[in-house]
């Protein structure tokens, strides 16, 4: 069952990666799908995305995560069906996302690190 929920958790983090590419646009940012985890009982399907801004827009104060788990979280529905017609599974796990806070912390850290630095 484990190494079913595995292939479950890479054909969906596949996906949905693909489907917020070309359908899910938010100007100077970077939306990037970390890790899927889907529950034992393929009931729900926990995903988690980084937002990070786009390479113009570095060195810039930037906080718009909270922001794009709303815009995710209304097209939440669509989001879902599009999944569900790329997977090809019987039964789709409800999606949940969640923000992937490393990447920003990991920005913050190199940001200081740079400052002590001067």
């Amino acid at each position: 069952m484990k190494e079913r929920i595995n292939r479950i958790n890479k054909l969906i983090k596949e996906k949905i990666a693909e489907i917020l590419q070309k359908e899910i646009f938010v100007k100077d940012v970077l939306i990037t799908v970390q890790d899927v985890n889907t529950s034992k009982d393929l009931n729900y399907a926990k995903i988690k995305i980084s937002v990070m801004p786009a390479p113009t827009q570095r060195g810039e104060p930037f906080n718009k995560s909270e922001e794009i788990l709303k815009i995710l979280n209304k097209n939440l529905s669509h989001l879902q069906k599009r999944v569900g017609e790329e997977v090809g599974i019987k039964f789709i796990p409800k999606i949940r996302f969640a923000i992937d806070k490393t990447e920003e912390k990991a920005s913050k850290i190199e940001e200081i690190l740079r400052q002590l630095n001067k």
